[in-house]
Order: C-alpha cells, then sequence, then structure tokens
C-alpha cells in the first residue's frame, strides 16, 4: 500500500473511531441526537466500533511503514484523529459524525483496494 493512501485510511480509522467512542458519553451523544438518555445497548454498541477502528487503524501503518514505525506513526493518527473530533464537536456535532461515516467507509474502502 503506497504510504499516501496508508496515511490517509489510517487517519479515517482513527477519526472514526475517536468519534465512536465520544458518542459513548451522554454528553457528547445528547449534543449529536439531542436525547438526554443514552440506551445501554446503544453505549456498547458505540464502545465497541470505536476501539474496533482504533485497533484497525493500525493496519495500513504496519502495511506502509513496517512494524517498529508503523506503531508510532498510529500514535500520531489516534492523536490527529482525536484533536479533529475535539475540535467538531462543541461547534458542529452532527457534521462530525457523518464526518466520521464517512471516514470509516473510505478507510474500509482503502483496506480493500489496495
Amino acid at each position: 500500500m503506497p504510504v499516501s493512501l496508508a496515511a490517509l485510511a489510517a487517519f479515517a480509522f482513527a477519526y472514526a473511531g475517536m468519534t465512536g467512542l465520544s458518542l459513548t458519553m451522554p454528553r457528547h451523544h445528547e449534543q449529536v441526537t439531542g436525547q438526554r438518555v443514552l440506551p445501554s445497548g446503544r453505549r456498547h454498541f458505540f464502545k465497541i466500533l470505536g476501539w474496533l477502528l482504533l485497533i484497525l487503524a493500525i493496519v495500513p501503518c504496519i502495511q506502509a511503514w513496517g512494524a517498529a514505525v508503523g506503531v508510532v506513526v498510529w500514535f500520531g493518527f489516534l492523536t490527529a484523529g482525536g484533536l479533529l473530533i475535539i475540535l467538531m464537536l462543541p461547534y458542529i456535532p452532527r457534521l462530525a459524525v457523518c464526518a466520521a461515516a464517512g471516514a470509516g467507509i473510505i478507510g474500509v474502502l482503502m483496506l480493500f483496494i489496495t
């Protein structure tokens, strides 16, 4: 996988994963959906999905940079994805979640295309 595509896929997975984990918090869930109560099943779904996407973000990093450097690059993308959701969630929460859904789809397509 070329480095540029691996970087795009890893960032997309990291952003989508961090968004999924943020939706497990009642405050952020209320910002996005307007519902005060966060059902337990939905909380578990977002938690599992978020962690799965964060773990999946390491795959393109290791493919492009190898195991030693790939893990370090993965931590960088986790930081960048978390920073982006931190900056977007207070101001445009619904757009942030829609962008995360699109990013997750783009990440999956990148893995299967190359």
